[in-house]
C-alpha cells in the first residue's frame, strides 16, 4: 500500500540508526539542468539528466536486491520495501526496512510458492490489525493462478510467521486497506471469453481471519469489484489493474499497465460497486500506469509512467495532467528515473522505486545496475 501523509513530517528519528549490511546508500545528488540529446540514441548515450523535475537518489542497491517495488509506511515511522529479484531471481526475495539516511534487510525467509519455489512480494500495506500483508506475483513463474496474498504476523513490532491468506490469484499486484476491508489488483485476471482481462478484489479482515480464502480463477469470483479489459497496443502487454488508492471521498482509482487506462470507482455504501468509469483526462496522453498514489489532502494521484520514464500527477477535481519528472533511457545512477513502478508520498516526500525490467517499447532498455531508489519534494 502507498499510504499518503500529507500532514506527516520527516523527523529526526526517521533519519536515525538503519544503517545497511548488504546495500550501499549514497548521497542524494540533483539532477543537472537538461541537455540537448534528442540526436543522440538512448542505447549509446544514456542520459545523464533529467528532462523535467528533479528526482534526487535516496539509496543503491546490490545485485542481490536488483529490483525494488512496493513500499510501505511502517508504525515506526520507517518504510518497507518489497524486493521481488524478478529482473534475476536466482537472488532470494526479501523486505528491507529504510529510512533516509539507510536501508537494510528486514525479512529474508519468505516462504515460496510449493510449486514454483520462488516468493515475489510486490505491493504491500499494514493492516488494522497491525500485520503486515503483501500480493505475490507468481506470474513470471507460472501461468496457473500460482499468485498469493500473504500476512506477516508482527511481534512486538518484528516480523514474525508468514502466511497465505488468500490463493490462486494470477497476478496479485497492488494492495489497499480502507477500514477492515482489503483492496487487491490482480492484473492477470482473465475470463474463458476474455484473456486479457484484470479486476480489482476485495476482503474483509474477518474473512481472512477465518482461514485460506481460495478464489475460483476465470470466474467472477464474488471477490472481483470490478473488472477490466487491456487494449494492446505495440508493447504487446496485456497486464491490466496495476497501482490502486482512493481518494478523500472514498472513491478508488486504478489505472492499466498495458494501455494507461485510469479508472475511476465509485463504491455504494456496503462496499460493491456503484459505477466503473475511464477518466477522461486533459493534457498528456498517459500510456502506461503503474504503481500510484493519493495525496487525500489535496486530490492529487501520483503515478508511475513506466513505460516513459516518469512520474505523472493527475489533479482529480478536473482531470489535467502534469509531468512532475521525466528522463530518457537511463542507468538510475544521481537519481534518475529508471522505470519507476511505485509511489509512496510521507509529508512532502515522494519516494520512487525503479524497478529497471522494460518490456518492448519502454524507454528504458534493459535491466542494469544501479538499481536504485528515487526521491522527489513535492512542496
Amino acid at each position: 500500500m502507498k499510504t499518503a501523509f500529507s500532514t506527516l513530517l520527516v523527523s529526526g528519528a526517521l533519519l536515525a540508526g538503519c544503517q545497511s549490511n548488504t546495500t550501499t546508500s549514497e548521497t542524494t545528488t540533483t539532477a543537472t539542468a537538461p541537455a540537448d540529446t534528442a540526436s543522440v540514441p538512448a542505447s549509446t548515450a544514456p542520459d545523464t539528466t533529467a528532462n523535467i523535475g528533479s528526482p534526487q537518489l535516496l539509496h543503491t542497491l546490490d545485485e542481490a536486491h536488483n529490483t525494488p517495488d512496493g513500499l510501505a509506511l511502517a508504525p515506526n515511522g520507517r518504510l518497507i520495501l518489497s524486493v521481488p529479484n524478478l529482473a534475476d531471481n536466482t537472488k532470494p526475495a526479501v523486505l528491507m526496512e529504510m529510512t533516509d539516511t539507510g536501508i537494510k534487510d528486514w525479512l529474508t525467509n519468505l516462504p515460496v510458492e510449493p510449486t514454483t519455489q520462488k516468493a515475489a512480494p510486490m505491493d504491500l500495506a499494514f493492516g488494522p490489525d497491525g500485520n503486515l500483508y503483501y500480493a505475490e506475483n507468481q506470474y513470471e513463474n507460472s501461468k496457473d493462478f500460482k499468485s498469493r496474498l500473504m500476512r506477516v504476523r508482527m511481534q512486538n513490532g518484528k516480523p514474525g510467521k508468514v502466511e497465505t491468506v488468500v490463493d490462486n490469484f494470477a497476478l496479485a499486484n497492488a494492495v489497499v486497506w480502507k477500514g477492515n476491508t482489503i483492496y487487491v489488483t490482480d492484473s492477470q485476471w482473465d475470463m474463458p471469453n476474455d484473456d486479457k482481462g484484470s479486476a480489482v478484489l476485495r476482503f474483509t479482515l474477518a474473512e481472512l481471519n477465518k482461514g485460506p480464502v481460495h478464489l475460483k480463477p476465470k470466474t467472477m469470483d464474488p471477490h472481483v469489484l470490478a473488472y477490466f479489459t487491456t487494449q494492446v497496443n505495440e508493447t504487446g502487454v496485456d497486464n491490466g489493474a496495476d497501482g490502486l488508492d482512493y481518494d478523500s471521498k472514498g472513491n478508488f482509482y486504478t489505472g492499466s499497465f498495458g494501455d494507461g487506462t485510469l479508472y475511476k470507482l465509485t463504491l455504494k455504501s456496503d462496499g460493491s460497486l456503484a459505477k466503473k468509469e475511464a477518466l477522461q483526462l486533459q493534457g498528456k496522453k498517459i500510456p502506461c500506469v503503474d504503481g500510484l498514489i493519493i495525496d487525500r489532502a489535496t486530490d492529487k494521484l501520483y503515478l508511475c509512467n513506466s513505460r516513459q520514464n516518469a512520474i505523472e500527477v493527475v489533479n482529480l477535481k478536473d482531470n489535467t495532467v502534469t509531468t512532475l519528472a521525466q528522463n530518457g533511457d537511463t542507468d538510475g545512477r544521481n537519481g534518475l528515473l529508471d522505470q519507476p513502478a511505485e509511489v509512496l508520498l510521507k509529508g512532502s516526500r515522494l519516494y520512487i522505486s525503479n524497478f529497471d525490467k522494460p518490456e518492448k517499447n519502454f524507454v528504458n532498455t534493459k535491466s542494469d545496475a544501479p538499481h536504485t531508489m528515487s526521491v522527489i519534494d513535492v512542496k
